[in-house]
Order: C-alpha cells, then structure tokens, then sequence
C-alpha cells in the first residue's frame, strides 16, 4: 500500500446472480467472463484509487447472495466503510429484496439504522433487454432512504461501473464526519500478500 494511502472496505451485498462479482472484476481488472459462476461464501480483490487528490486502497468484498450462505457472509460486515446495494434491473425480485440487504448489513455491522452512511445502490445488467424495474422506481426507493446515489451499471459493457465505485469513495468522504461511532476493522486483510479469500469459487 502506497503511503499516505487510507484503506476503506467496501461490501457488495444483493442477491445471487445480480452480477456482484462480474461488477467487483470489471472495476478491478477490467475484465467480463460471461461464464462465471455463484460465488460461495465471500472473495475480495483490491484496487488503489484516487479521489479528489487522495490515495484509496479499495478492499471490495463480494458476498454470496443465497439465503445458505448467510452464515459465512455477514461475520464480513463489520468494519465495513461503504456498503453497495445491488440488484439486476431485469430482475424485479432482486429489487424488491433491497430493504431485506439493508436492514441485514445495518444489523450485522453493527450500524444503528440512520445513522449516516455511505450507501450506493447499483441497478446492474442494463445491457439486457428487458427492464423490470425502472429508473424512476429505483430513484424513488433511494430518495426514500435517505437519498442514496443510484447507478445503472453494465459490467458486460462497462457502463459506469468505475463512476459508481468513485463515487462511493466520495459519498464516503462526504460522511466521514458524520460518523461518530465506527466498528472496529476486524475482518480487513492485508491484500499485498492475498488477492482472494480462501473459501471462494472462480468468479
């Protein structure tokens, strides 16, 4: 890690098949492999940014979004610093199911529901053809819950996927003040020498 470089841990939560992991690979190798697969348990890749003049090293956790994994994926949320709701805008379910992600990450981070915090909801897959859930509800839903930025993202075409996760740096630079009482990082790992956690699948 580069110095004066400040580590955030960012966590994408939604359910499987919205393309959390296809989001989290394009934004750090710029890569897209339509044949990947459901990510068991929880993997991590790194990524260094830089925001406004300031050095990030981006610790992005992916989460498996099925309901059997629960147990291996929530002990990740603490210590958390940014939080990416995602669903597939041609998955309606996937949409409905937000409140559910939110109100999971709220309780296992530890993170009293309204406290400020930086939240990013991500409508993935507006490559595909036909949108269940439009922007308009979408935006509606954010604004609802405390006006949270809301992106449409395609990790097949790279459509704003690296706007999206700059600007969860910048909403957290916005909120850092706000944030009186933070857990502690326990689950944050030095990625100069992992790039993936152990138990994961090739995604």
């Amino acid at each position: 890690m580069p110095p004066h470089t400040k580590l955030l841990k960012v966590v994408l939560l939604g359910d499987g098949g919205v393309g959390k992991s296809s989001l989290m690979n394009r934004f750090v190798s710029n890569k897209f492999d339509s044949q990947s697969f459901h990510t068991i348990g929880v993997e991590f890749l790194n990524k260094d940014v830089t925001v406004k003049g300031e050095n990030y090293t981006l610790q992005i956790w992916d989460t498996a979004g099925q309901e059997r994994f629960k147990s291996l994926r929530t002990p990740f949320y603490r210590g958390a610093d940014i939080c990416m709701l995602t669903f597939a805008v041609d998955d309606r379910k996937s949409f409905e199911n937000l409140p559910m992600w939110k109100k999971e990450f709220l309780y296992y981070a530890d993170i009293q529901d309204g406290t400020p915090f930086p939240f990013i909801v991500l409508g993935n897959k507006v490559d595909m053809p036909n949108h269940e859930v439009g922007q308009d509800i979408a935006q509606a839903w954010c604004l609802k819950n405390g006006n949270i930025p809301y992106f449409e993202t395609s990790a097949k075409d790279s459509i704003r996927v690296d706007e999206a996760f700059n600007s969860a740096v910048t909403q957290f630079r916005s909120m850092e003040d706000k944030l009186e009482v933070r857990p502690q990082p326990t689950n944050s790992v030095d990625l100069r020498k992992k790039t993936a956690a152990n138990n994961t699948c090739s995604c």
